[in-house]
């Protein structure tokens, strides 16, 4: 029977009360000048032993080897990109993949070389323990790259115990719940984390360069708009006044395009009181950007573009696999209608809205009081969504789906918009936008009838109807979802798995 946690914790205790008898300080502090563990690693390491080189490195604990006046210990950094060692499984002929990191070195302290204070602190030692370490960079008579250590400086106390390197953590809804073990145990997820922010880097490194300007805008709203979705609520006591938590970024932007600002972005948190699911979380991360005098093909072009960047700084080629498929970013991407999709795939035209119904009545879908462009949605839905392997730009949507966009002049049943499809997930929405405020406030009171007054999303934003009112020219809107793009292009299947601290049910006591 394993100890408990608690018997765990004290034996650290017992053991912090010793490093602090040693007259260290359990806690450390300031170490400068010290390499990271992949920079060690990239230096000759066959060198005689006096012609060594001297390394400084700091890390945490995470293999502990004792033997006589000799103990071995695994120290890892946050540098480096996973690595796959090949373990036999439990089964005959089965092989497992461990992964590891390359910023993982052994550091060997002997007795002799560390001196009685070093080594009465080497016996203290725990994994999980943050540690610096002074000494040669060598290899050991079996050939494994060594720090041989002639120094050690205390930098912390881990006091919980951490998972060893064969039960390993492995379980999904724990290592959400303990995302700082997570990251330092399994080298996917710290190199998941450090692609995202190379993604992020290089979103706003390309709109920059083309004269985008980045903004804040608020994140409490007096009115949710700018999507269809739940909001959630919150109360100002000072003012005694209902607010939400934003659902888009969309309407504060459009107003800084009425206020001059041409080319604006906001990269930021939105929240969605709505299901959580593998593709979506009720707090997720948005890229917005609106460009005066451009249109929803102009923003097709830019779209390819950002993220053709976006996978070029992985630095894994155009093709990138994606589950079970293999995506293939090399631009030009397709470009398709939603019309011929909905034909080819649903087998009636969007436009004939008999079939529409006769085919929704056929597949138990209520179509009582609904318009037929909903129903035509739900069956694209169901139909072709899932055929979009992509990337592939979908675009001219039916209008009473697109309060926000343009209509087409020689049609106006049709709205200039597109949504990036890709592995048949939707990544990015964009539009022509709607500036004509006649035209947007007729379609906001068409979206908002038959909701009841007191209904959150039954409020009309009428100070953005007066902001159109004083002109905003016209423009190209893009909405890009930063963690399905993640999700796509590290081939994680969940998007809990590419947000660090996403939403979980409360922890059963």
């Amino acid at each position: 029977m394993s100890a408990p946690q608690g018997s765990f914790e004290a034996a650290r205790l017992e053991k912090l009360h010793a490093i602090e008898a040693l007259g260290l300080d359990p806690w450390g502090g300031r170490f400068d000048g010290h390499q990271s563990i992949t920079t060690v690693l990239a230096l000759p390491a066959d060198l005689p032993e006096g012609q060594r080189p001297r390394v400084r490195i700091a890390g945490r604990i995470v293999s502990r080897r004792e033997g006589g006046k000799v103990h071995f210990l695994d120290l890892k950094d946050w540098s480096g990109t996973p690595t796959f060692r090949e373990i036999k499984g439990e089964r005959e002929g089965e092989v497992e993949k461990i992964p590891d990191l390359s910023s993982r070195i052994q550091v060997m302290v002997g007795q002799k070389q560390v001196g009685e204070t070093g080594w009465q602190l080497a016996q203290q030692l725990d994994l999980g323990d943050l540690l610096g370490v002074d000494g040669a960079f060598g290899k050991t008579k079996r050939g494994e790259p060594t720090v041989f250590a002639d120094q050690l400086t205390f930098l912390g106390k881990s006091l919980l115990p951490h998972p060893d390197k064969f039960a390993g953590l492995h379980d999904l809804e724990h290592r959400l719940r303990h995302r700082y073990l997570d990251l330092v145990h399994n080298p996917e997820t710290l190199d998941r984390a450090r692609k995202r922010i190379r993604i992020v880097q290089t979103i706003r490194r390309f709109l920059d360069e083309r004269g985008f300007w980045e903004v804040e805008t608020p994140t409490l709203h007096a009115v949710a708009g700018g999507a269809a979705a739940r909001p959630f609520i919150t109360h100002h006591n000072a003012l005694d006044i209902d607010l939400y938590l934003r659902i888009a970024l969309e309407l504060h932007l459009k107003r800084l395009l009425v206020g001059g600002i041409e080319k604006v972005y906001e990269i930021g948190r939105v929240f969605r009181n709505e299901g959580i699911s593998p593709r979506h979380n009720p707090e997720f991360t948005m890229m917005e950007l609106y460009q005066a005098y451009g249109d929803y093909h102009s923003m097709m072009d830019l779209t390819e573009e950002l993220i053709v960047a976006c996978v070029q700084a992985l630095g894994g080629g155009m093709k990138l696999p994606y589950g079970e498929h293999l995506l293939d970013f090399t631009p030009p991407w397709q470009r398709q209608t939603y019309a011929e999709l909905f034909e080819r795939h649903v087998g009636v035209s969007m436009h004939d809205a008999d079939a529409v119904r006769q085919v929704a009545d056929r597949e138990g879908l209520p179509t009582a009081g609904k318009d037929t462009a909903v129903l035509v949605h739900h069956l694209f839905e169901e139909h072709v969504e899932d055929k979009l392997l992509g990337p592939v730009f979908v675009y001219d949507y039916p209008a009473p789906l697109c309060p926000l966009t343009k209509r087409k002049r020689d049609n106006p049943a049709i709205a200039e918009r597109f949504e990036l499809y890709i592995c048949g997930m939707e990544l990015a929405n964009a539009y022509t936008e709607l500036n004509d405020p006649l035209t947007q406030e007729q379609t906001f009171r068409m979206q908002l009838a038959g909701l009841p007054e007191e209904e959150s999303m039954a409020k009309m934003d009428e100070d953005f109807l007066r902001a159109l009112r004083h002109g905003m020219p016209p423009a190209g809107g893009l909405g890009l979802g930063i963690d399905r793009l993640v999700m796509l292009l590290t081939n994680t299947p969940t998007i809990r798995e590419v947000i660090l601290f996403p939403l979980l049910r409360p922890e059963k006591k």
